[in-house]
């Protein structure tokens, strides 16, 4: 009877994410940031393993899940704090930034729908990918907006996530990419929230840009992403 009690209130889906989120985090340190123990990955991991191996219904976990859910939109406005003590680099070279992310947000969201298509996905899976290019807080709105299944976003965003974080800088030296403005706006537009702190290892400038690049990329994906629904489907 207690245990059913304890599942049926808010603390069971809280104590779910922040107890692997805080373990994967002590981990993640003590093995110089290995990327299979990136906290958001594990606690994603590790919730999906316990609902499945327990029987327990997405529904019970969802009662405190969503009370984290909520502090995803404070959480990605914070990244105005860098972009803030950078915002000289944004006023100098701010054409060059929109045009940039905003012309890779486009290709990337054209280049999602036509792989999905030609690997004949259904509407909802398309649905379901397209927004993977913003971060959690403005993807999972946009995809229930036009019919996508909101936690295959979620896990969408947190995988590319993960894989950038794990990728990104590689790639960046071995594509001999040195320019921090650069750097920082490639790993945030591909990485969100895990392409900052992958960003943030790099300088100042690389964390300023990565987190413009956050912002930027959610107003591309929530104004582009609606249209090409009602175009192709």
């Amino acid at each position: 009877m207690a245990n059913h009690l304890a599942i049926d209130t808010p603390y069971f889906g809280i104590l779910l994410s922040v107890i692997p989120f805080l373990i994967a985090t002590v981990l993640f340190k003590k093995t110089n940031g290995f990327f299979l123990f990136a906290p958001l990955f594990v606690a994603m991991v590790f919730g999906v393993a316990f609902l499945h191996f327990t029987g327990i219904p997405y529904e019970k976990y969802k009662i405190g899940g969503s009370i984290i859910n909520f502090f995803l939109g404070p959480a990605t406005i914070s990244f105005a704090i860098p972009l803030y003590k950078k915002r000289d680099v944004l006023a100098k070279h701010w054409h060059r930034i929109i045009g940039g992310i905003g012309i890779g947000t486009v290709l990337a969201l054209v280049g999602i729908f036509f792989v999905a298509k030609a690997l004949q996905f259904g509407h909802d899976i398309i649905a379901s990918m397209l927004p993977q290019a913003a971060t959690t807080a403005i993807a999972l709105p946009v995809s229930e907006g036009i019919g996508g299944i909101k936690e295959l976003t979620s896990l969408a965003v947190i995988l590319n996530a993960v894989i950038i974080y794990a990728l990104g800088n590689k790639l960046l030296k071995l594509f001999h990419i040195e320019n921090p403005i650069a750097r920082g706006l490639s790993l945030g537009t591909s990485g969100h929230t895990l392409g900052v702190a992958a960003a943030k290892e790099l300088g100042q400038v690389e964390e300023s840009m990565a987190s413009i690049a956050i912002v930027l990329v959610g107003v591309v994906v929530v104004a582009v992403v609606p249209i090409l629904t009602l175009i192709f489907f």
